[in-house]
C-alpha cells in the first residue's frame, strides 16, 4: 500500500527505470495523490485502487467526502484509470445506511471499477449492534450486483446518466439488480462469476434489466437512446480491450449519441430526431473510430 506522496514518487521513478512498458496496478491512499503525482502517473500504463472506507473514532464513523472528491477530480481531469476498494460491516461501527451512502458516493465520482474483497471470501463479517446479519446479506448482494453490472459491465461512462434518467440512486439500483440476478439464477447464490463471462453477455443482462426498469418507471420511450448509448460504448470497450471490431444497429445517429446532449437522456429524446444507422466500430490508424455504413 502506497500511503505518501514520497512513496508514490519513488515507485513511479522505479517503474520508469525498470518496467516502463509494463501494466501496473497499485494500491494507493488518497493522501498520496496530488497534481504532481497524477501528472507523473500519466507516463505509466497503470490503474490505481484507492481504499474508500470510513474510520471509527469513539463509536462514530468519520468519512471525508471532500478529500475523496478532490482526489477523484484530479484523477479524472488527468485521464487516469482508478477504482475504489470497499467493504461492508467494517469497522464495527459501520451501518447498512453508511455502506449505502459510501456506495452512492463512490459511483458519483466515476471510478473505473469498485472492488469488494469480501466477495472473494465466503465468510461475512459478524453482525454487530449496528449491522445485522440480514443487512450483511443485503450488502453482499448489492456489492455483487455492483461488481457484475458496473465493474464487469464496464458501465463507468454512462452509469450516472442512466441513474439520472431513472431518478434512482446507485445503492437502490444495485439492490434491484441483485433481486433480478437472484430471479435469473445469475447471483452469487448460484456461484455466478461475471468476470468469467464475455462482456457482450453482461451487456445483454444490463439491457434486459434496464428494459424492465424503464418500463416500470413508465419511461420506455427513453429506452432506444439508452440502448444506443450502452451498445456503442460497449463496442468501443471491446475494441480496445479485446481488439474486437463490430457493426452496431442504432436508433440514433452516433454523432448525437456521443455528443454532450446525450448526458441528459430525457432532454435528448425530446429534442433529437431518431435516425436508424448501421455503425462500424474499428481501429483507424491504431485509434478507435466509427463510421456510418
Amino acid at each position: 500500500m502506497i500511503s505518501t506522496k514520497e512513496e508514490l514518487l519513488k515507485f513511479i521513478s522505479d517503474m520508469q527505470k525498470k518496467s516502463p512498458d509494463s501494466f501496473t496496478e497499485m494500491e494507493v491512499l488518497p493522501s498520496a495523490i496530488n497534481q504532481k503525482t497524477a501528472a507523473l502517473l500519466q507516463e505509466l500504463w497503470c490503474s490505481l485502487n484507492i481504499p474508500l472506507e470510513s474510520t471509527q473514532k469513539n463509536n462514530a464513523l468519520l468519512f471525508d467526502k471532500k478529500l475523496y472528491s478532490s482526489k477523484a477530480k484530479i484523477l479524472n481531469d488527468t485521464g487516469l484509470v482508478f477504482g475504489f476498494t470497499m467493504s461492508f460491516g467494517k469497522p464495527e461501527a459501520d451501518t447498512f445506511r453508511a455502506f449505502r451512502d459510501r456506495l452512492d458516493f463512490a459511483v458519483s465520482l466515476y471510478p473505473n471499477h469498485i472492488n469488494f474483497p469480501q466477495l472473494e471470501d465466503d465468510r461475512l463479517p459478524r453482525s454487530t449492534a449496528f449491522f445485522s446479519s440480514k443487512d450483511l446479506d443485503f450488502a453482499r448482494g448489492m456489492a455483487f450486483a455492483c461488481h457484475t453490472f458496473y465493474t464487469c459491465g464496464r458501465a463507468v461512462t454512462w452509469f450516472n446518466t442512466i441513474l439520472q434518467a431513472l431518478k434512482i440512486n446507485a445503492s437502490s439500483f444495485f439492490s434491484d439488480f441483485d433481486e433480478w440476478q437472484q430471479c435469473n439464477n445469475c447471483s452469487y447464490i448460484t456461484d455466478f462469476r461475471p468476470e468469467e463471462h464475455p462482456h457482450l453477455e453482461i451487456e445483454k443482462m444490463q439491457l434486459n434489466f434496464l428494459k424492465e426498469k424503464f418500463e416500470e418507471k413508465h419511461k420506455q420511450h427513453l429506452f432506444p437512446a439508452v440502448t444506443d448509448i450502452i451498445k456503442l460504448n460497449g463496442a468501443f470497450s471491446r475494441l480496445t480491450a479485446e481488439n474486437e471490431e463490430a457493426v452496431i444497429e442504432t436508433s440514433y445517429n452516433p454523432e448525437d449519441i456521443f455528443s454532450p446532449y446525450a448526458m441528459n437522456i430525457t432532454s435528448f429524446v425530446e429534442n433529437v430526431t431518431m435516425e436508424n444507422c448501421s455503425v462500424k466500430i474499428f481501429f483507424n490508424r491504431d485509434e478507435p473510430d466509427f463510421k456510418i455504413l
